[in-house]
């Protein structure tokens, strides 16, 4: 900051004020990060770059003192198996992977696991249970340290068979008992309906296809804010089903047809190849 120029600073300075005005305006009392007089009455701002990155290290260090200084009493360890999937890849000589953050409990070397998939709950053996380096990203492609057993919290890699059609942003369970299976089928297929329960899908409107459940809810929520209607949802690669859907409008017979609404919104997902070219052949936007 302190080496920045004078015009860079004065546009940092106008919109640090200007996001402490929006926050005041609304009853609640906002200061820096670091010039805050006391966290428990005042809502810390973190300045970030989606572009640069800068500020992140800050945020999350913030959390993390946050966390054990205020909620001391609230943080505790549990043998209760709690695990998102946050990415879904293909690593070579790997396969498919999952990237994982294993909240509680314990995970091993083929734990039968159980999540959402695109055609349905996927039931799976783990190969391998896979973690960085030390002071290395679980993003940055290089040699990972294999593990038996790995135990809360942290991130792992899990490599297993039939994770091509996984879910990121599902829910990741262990079956270790009869019955287990049952009953957690019925927990992934809740969160799928309680994330189609907030959507609201329109007879016209645009098609609108994103890579995981909060990517999709977070897209929906901005096209509401800007009035587009949509019409159908997807979470996965664009298929020529998906795009057939996005002809509706133009098959329309009425003179007041909405030409844009021939358009596939699609958010950090693959477009199969016969998906674009049905697309390229019938005037059908993909974005």
């Amino acid at each position: 900051f302190f080496f920045n120029d004078t015009a860079t600073t004065e546009i940092y300075t106008e919109q640090i004020v200007g996001s402490v005005r929006c926050v005041q305006e609304t009853g609640i009392n906002a200061a820096l990060y670091y010039k805050n007089p006391d966290p428990h009455c005042f809502v810390s701002i973190i300045p970030t770059s989606a572009i640069t990155g800068e500020g992140i290290p800050d945020m999350l260090t913030f959390i993390v003192g946050a966390s054990q200084s205020m909620m001391k009493g609230r943080l505790q360890l549990s043998d209760h198996l709690q695990a998102t999937v946050l990415e879904v890849k293909v690593i070579e000589g790997l396969g498919t992977t999952l990237d994982v953050v294993l909240v509680n409990g314990t995970l091993k070397e083929n734990d039968k696991i159980i999540l959402s998939g695109f055609e349905g709950p996927i039931i799976t053996q783990v190969r391998a249970l896979l973690t960085p380096h030390p002071m290395k990203e679980m993003r940055v492609k290089g040699e990972y340290i294999h593990h038996k057993e790995v135990k809360g919290a942290l991130g792992v890699k899990i490599c297993a068979n039939d994770l091509e059609n996984s879910i990121a942003g599902s829910q990741l369970f262990v079956l270790r008992k009869e019955g287990d299976e049952t009953k957690y089928r019925k927990e992934l297929k809740k969160d799928i309906e309680n994330v189609r329960r907030k959507i609201v899908l329109q007879n016209e409107g645009v098609c609108v296809a994103a890579s995981t459940l909060g990517s999709l809810e977070a897209l929906l929520a901005f096209l509401k804010q800007m009035d587009i209607p949509v019409c159908n949802i997807c979470i996965g690669p664009v298929s020529k089903e998906d795009v057939f859907k996005a002809l509706k409008p133009l098959m329309n017979q009425d003179s007041k047809k909405k030409i844009e609404f021939a358009t596939v919104l699609a958010f950090d997902v693959k477009i199969k190849e016969e998906a674009q070219q049905f697309a390229d052949q019938n005037g059908i936007k993909i974005m």
